[in-house]
């Protein structure tokens, strides 16, 4: 490793203000929004502007031998975007040109770094979205590429994985390569950029995406309903899947979550004093047609089916409150980590094993003295955990059993987040070892050196 010779490539391949080293670094490349944040210095940031650029530091780290760690928003919550001591993080900030907008096909091609702000911004007068909505508007779309992203809207529109049509991807070696299209099924071969979506950086650089895009709905309502217990909650759910409605977001929010980002954000629902006293648990529901007249019978049928299950009262909230609540939502992360949450989960399980797997959830945390509230995409059953527990040793023990316990109801450790570092452990004691030595394998032939985003999700090797 001749980091002088690397200096110098790198300087002369990017120009000022396309590279900085150590120590020189903007400190807000140097993190993700990990609770467990670990900071260290990586020998250079790099800002590259095009694929050949990307192409360039690839080949670069891979003559090296020195890791790369790929960044965009530095959005995401496990770690996975963090550097490595001595290595090379590829910033994606700069490559972010929305290539092109096809109105016919329903269809975008963006680089990576273009944020879910910026592309809906530029699709709205066009009356097109993105549907995929994770919360966080400045996350990119690379970033939501490598996680799966999925959020509030998945249990109408689904996650990224779903939207992805196609990539441009550089190999650690610096080859470029197209895989898949602007096409909305494909039969030919390996499905590879599916293999991508969701491989946290780990076998490939994504420096172009293709999205299937969806219209707009003009007609909308948000829908709060709030139950006396957060069983009922949970049970109503499958209910209201099968009903056909098709709710855009079908969220549940515990009492004491739905206090705290209400009142971090200077909300007030309007929920009648003598309801408040009874409510333990919230359902958030938004409803999005094509007609004024469907909506109206649309919440006429939730009306019925949910006070029929149990609902105090149903309340429709008007447009700048129904903004603020699913704003406030988004916030949940951030009101919980300002509140000394330990650990946030979002672990997945099938809709109707929620209310079961909340149940040992609450178990568990009076078991090893934590103490536990959440909300969750009740709709997809991927529920949001935060742990609050001081001492390591008792939360380690502590989200192995929740971990453990998703997966014995079949789910997932995680359903939108990502292993990163942080749920790593788990990843790798809980999971098929059979399915873990097939994906090693996949790593091997993409990257033989493991220089990509090491030291994270199948990666064990001590870190230096």
């Amino acid at each position: 490793m001749d980091l002088p010779v690397l200096r110098e490539a790198l300087n002369s391949l990017l120009g000022d203000g396309g590279v900085t080293f150590s120590p020189h670094h903007n400190p807000d490349d140097l993190h993700d929004e990990t609770l467990h944040p670990d900071p260290v210095e990586p020998f250079a940031v790099t800002y590259p502007r095009t694929t050949d650029d990307v192409a360039a530091i690839a080949t670069l780290a891979s003559h090296h031998q020195i890791p790369i760690t790929p960044r965009g928003s530095g959005t995401g919550l496990s770690g996975g975007a963090t550097p490595v001591k001595d290595g090379i993080v590829i910033s994606f900030a700069r490559m972010n040109e929305i290539r092109s907008i096809d109105q016919r096909d329903h269809v975008v091609v963006v680089q990576p770094g273009v944020t879910l702000r910026e592309l809906d911004e530029a699709l709205a007068p066009l009356g097109l979205r993105y549907p995929v909505y994770p919360g966080e508007t400045s996350g990119s779309l690379g970033g939501n590429v490598n996680t799966n992203a999925g959020g509030m809207r998945a249990v109408r529109h689904g996650v990224t994985r779903q939207h992805v049509l196609g990539l441009e991807l550089v190999l650690i070696d610096g080859t470029v390569m197209r895989v898949g299209g602007p096409v909305m099924k494909s039969s030919t071969g390996y499905d590879l950029t599916q293999l991508i979506v969701g491989s946290e950086g780990t076998l490939a650089l994504v420096t172009e995406v293709t999205l299937r895009l969806a219209p707009r709905f003009e007609h909308t309502a948000t829908v709060l309903v709030p139950f006396a217990d957060l069983v009922d909650v949970t049970k109503i759910v499958p209910q209201i899947v099968a009903s056909g409605l098709e709710p855009s977001i079908l969220e549940y929010v515990d009492l004491l979550t739905m206090a705290a980002i209400t009142q971090a954000s200077n909300l007030e629902l309007g929920v009648a004093p003598e309801v408040a006293a009874r409510t333990s648990a919230y359902l958030v529901i938004v409803l999005e047609t094509r007609t004024s007249s469907q909506l109206d019978n649309d919440l006429a049928d939730l009306a019925n089916l949910v006070e029929s299950a149990g609902a105090l009262d149903v309340y429709v909230l008007p447009g700048g409150a129904a903004a603020r609540l699913i704003e406030a939502r988004e916030r949940v992360f951030w009101v919980a980590k300002a509140a000394g949450a330990n650990e946030i989960i979002d672990v997945v399980v099938p809709r109707s094993q929620v209310p079961e797997f909340l149940d040992r959830a609450r178990l568990l945390g009076d078991r090893y003295g934590a103490f536990v509230a959440g909300c969750g995409h009740v709709g997809d059953g991927n529920v949001h955990l935060s742990i609050y527990q001081n001492d390591d040793e008792r939360r380690g023990a502590m989200l192995h059993e929740l971990f453990a316990t998703g997966i014995a109801l079949g789910g997932q450790i995680s359903g939108e987040h990502g292993i990163g570092r942080d749920k790593q452990a788990a990843f790798l004691s809980l999971i098929d070892p059979n399915v873990l030595a097939l994906q090693r394998r996949l790593k091997d032939a993409f990257d033989p050196s493991g220089l990509l985003n090491p030291f994270r999700l199948l990666d064990d090797r001590t870190r230096p």
